[in-house]
């Protein structure tokens, strides 16, 4: 009996030993079980259950845009970020090289943007500028049209301000006459530079309006009416200035001198005579003249008288000393007159001659022989008579 209480013994814990060993497998499984399941789950968890699609009404577009910005537009949105990006990262176009070290050259297109930055600019600030009158135009309504070339731009400036001071209330025939009159101003005018302020543009076409009026009473402000800190003009009587020669006649040329036009005769011009002031000024040129004389009443009615001649010295008088009355000099005439034969001798003298003897009529720039009857010293001129043509210039 003892035996098999003993043998009944080792036989429960043999069995014992194997139901611990088949849990201490069962725990070494579990594990890898739980992992299995866990990822099952998970593969059920991403797919997605199949439903039908809903038919849905149409979105306006401010709905949409009230929504936020889709998938679709989220996925170009960030195209365009990357392209944007890309372009950043992109190298600069190198520049121009130069034949000239650390020099730089601008293209037309460049220098077409600064000048058009430049008109906007005085657009804004009022500013002076300064061009030149290159057209005269009339429209199919009959209104006249100043064309101003400003380094490449067209500027349209209207008759109306172009003058300071237009005729006004004029109808019928004398607002006809006085259009004509003008026009043919502006046409003496053609070439010269003129100021303008800009009144305005248009970015689009690039075309720009102007004022020369209000450019010369802003001009006429400052120089005529305003006083330096010493209480005098800055222009005033006998002050030599610098003026615009902005048309040319046969006896007489016209000058704007900083807002204020002036005619000065062909006798102011110089100390000796001048028979056609063509041959000596042209449209556009720079000039001194003397200040004779101010008015300035009021802005709009200021008017100067000056001349070119008091910028030098008469030395008409001293040559006219070295004639000597009966003796003869050649010389060469300037102008023709009423009969009158005005000549500027060779040594300097001015010289006037009622009678010519030689059979042929004497014409400019004709070489003549003069002899001296009288001297003027009171006009600071020599009078005698023609001997003869000496070469006619035909």
């Amino acid at each position: 009996m003892p035996k098999k209480k003993e043998e009944l013994g080792v036989t429960a814990a043999a069995e014992a030993a194997e139901s611990g060993a088949e849990v201490a497998n069962l725990e070494d499984q579990a594990p890898e079980a739980s992992t299995e399941i866990s990822e099952t789950a998970n593969e059920d968890a991403v797919k997605p259950k199949r439903t039908r699609k809903k038919k849905t009404d149409p979105v306006d577009e401010k709905t949409l845009s009230e929504a936020g910005p889709s998938s679709a537009e989220t996925d170009s949105s960030e195209e365009k970020t990357e392209t944007a990006s890309n372009r950043k990262n992109k190298p600069k176009a190198d520049p121009i090289l130069t034949l000239e070290v650390d020099g730089s050259v601008t293209t037309e297109a460049n220098e077409k943007d600064a000048v058009w930055h430049e008109i906007q600019t005085s657009y804004k600030t009022r500013r002076i500028l300064t061009g030149m009158l290159g057209g005269v135009e009339e429209t199919e309504t009959g209104k006249t049209l100043a064309i101003v070339d400003y380094k490449g731009f067209r500027v349209v400036i209207p008759l109306k301000e172009m003058l300071v001071k237009l005729e006004k209330n004029l109808k019928g025939i004398e607002y006809t006459q006085m259009v004509r009159r003008q026009n043919k101003l502006l046409s003496n005018m053609l070439g010269c530079e003129i100021d303008f302020i800009v009144k305005g543009v248009d970015s689009k076409t690039r075309t720009v309006v102007a004022s020369r009026k209000e450019a010369m009473l802003k001009k006429r402000q400052v120089f005529y009416m305003n006083k330096d800190a010493s209480g005098a003009y800055r222009i005033y009587e006998g002050r030599t200035v610098q003026a615009r020669v902005i048309a040319v006649a046969e006896k007489a040329i016209r000058v704007e001198a900083f807002g204020v036009e002036c005619s000065i005769m062909a006798r102011n011009l110089s100390w000796d005579w001048i028979g056609d002031a063509n041959e000596r000024f042209c449209v556009g040129d720079e000039i001194l003249v003397k200040i004779l004389e101010v008015n300035r009443e009021n802005i709009e009615d200021i008017s100067i008288k000056a001349d070119v001649k008091s910028i030098s010295e008469n030395t008409n008088r001293t040559y006219l000393k070295q004639c000597r009355i009966q003796s003869k000099y050649a010389g060469k005439v300037t102008d023709v007159h009423k009969g009158v034969v005005y000549v500027r001798l060779n040594n300097g003298a001015n010289a006037i001659a009622h009678t010519c003897l030689d059979r042929r009529t004497p014409g400019k720039k004709d070489d003549v022989s003069f002899a001296v009857t009288h001297i003027d010293e009171e006009r600071g001129v020599a009078g005698g008579i023609i001997t003869r043509i000496i070469r006619q210039n035909l």
